[in-house]
């Protein structure tokens, strides 16, 4: 087997402008990502089954869940897919979770998660929408950004080109929700890590909403690419070469 890799791939043209542009928006995608957590509401499918099986493990600790779970996607990239790592792949598999993490604990010390607790439907309902809008532009720049992908958003592409004569977004529809289905197991087996859970589904207790998980599993990937053709429009280092 032919593992197309070469160094060459993580500095493609103008490397250098990109590189910080797609780590500002890793990290507003971490930060964004843990004020979704604090709502409730729903999170990506991904983040929901690290959530659950982080849950499952006895820690909040979800950088290090989706380290553990990305580094088995990572072995199937290497083998089948290896052009997708990239800078961009690094910087989503081991920051993301950390930031989110640290985020929530700074949200908890200055009062927002209190806020957010306690909130009134329609200002959260605001602060939803405000947030997963800066979430879904950050991963259009990261993703547009041609410095590799996450490991978790490559297999999907991969199984797509190479092993089912599916459309990609069938795939990774099937692929998100197949990561929401682990979370919903990891949470059955969790019951006594999840004492308050936010939602149920099932008679299962939830740390986070499903329904907004299966909302983003449909909507999120057409949502990317649309912000991603206007971020290249207006941004000249994103427009095609």
């Amino acid at each position: 087997m032919k593992i197309n890799f070469s160094i060459k791939q993580f500095f493609p043209q103008k490397w250098q402008v990109k590189l910080p542009v797609m780590l500002f928006a890793v990290v507003m995608m971490g930060i964004t990502l843990s004020v979704l957590i604090e709502i409730g509401w729903g999170t990506d499918p991904a983040t929901f089954m690290n959530y659950h099986v982080a849950a499952l493990l006895g820690t909040d600790n979800i950088g290090l869940i989706q380290i553990m779970d990305y580094a088995v996607f990572l072995v199937f990239v290497i083998l089948f897919g290896a052009q997708h790592i990239g800078f961009g792949s690094i910087a989503n598999m081991f920051f993301i979770g950390f930031v989110s993490d640290f985020s929530r604990w700074i949200w908890k010390l200055i009062g927002f998660h209190q806020f957010l607790q306690n909130a009134e439907l329609l200002p959260k309902a605001g602060i939803f929408a405000f947030i997963l809008l800066l979430f879904v532009t950050a991963c259009a720049i990261y993703m547009n950004s041609e410095l590799g992908i996450a490991p978790y958003d490559a297999v999907p592409k991969i199984i797509s080109d190479r092993f089912v004569k599916l459309p990609f977004f069938v795939v990774r529809i099937i692929f998100d929700y197949s990561a929401i289905t682990i979370g919903l197991v990891a949470a059955c087996f969790a019951k006594n890590n999840i004492p308050n859970p936010v939602a149920t589904f099932a008679g299962v207790g939830l740390k986070t909403n499903i329904f907004g998980s299966v909302c983003m599993g449909l909507l999120l990937g057409p949502a990317i690419s649309l912000v991603g053709k206007f971020m290249k429009k207006i941004i000249p280092v994103f427009r095609e070469n």
